[in-house]
């Protein structure tokens, strides 16, 4: 698990990578449009190899943010992993930022 502070340090943003994929990537509502998603993304990128993801696909601000970060879809699924039906993009890094 990878956090980012504020000044006070409280924790405003995690990830969570495993091998070269990103599991999860939460920010503070208040501290989204800021860069600090773009910054542990990144992060995750040049220092763990991240280059693969899965983000639902009713979540459009996420994955237009994982498009704009280089990541395009290579798959979809209806049912997410744990078999209920809310369908996931599968993507791939393939334009570094």
């Amino acid at each position: 698990m990878i956090t980012e502070t504020d000044e006070s340090g409280k924790n405003i943003a995690f990830m969570g990578i495993e091998e070269n994929k990103l599991e999860m990537l939460f920010i503070k509502n208040s501290e989204r449009g800021k860069g600090v998603g773009k910054k542990l993304l990144l992060y995750g990128i040049e220092e763990y190899g991240v280059n693969d993801l899965a983000v639902n696909e009713d979540n459009p601000l996420a994955r237009g943010f994982y498009e704009h970060m280089g990541f395009k879809v290579y798959k979809r699924n209806e049912l997410d992993d744990q078999g209920k039906p809310y369908p996931v993009l599968y993507m791939r890094l393939e334009d570094k930022p």
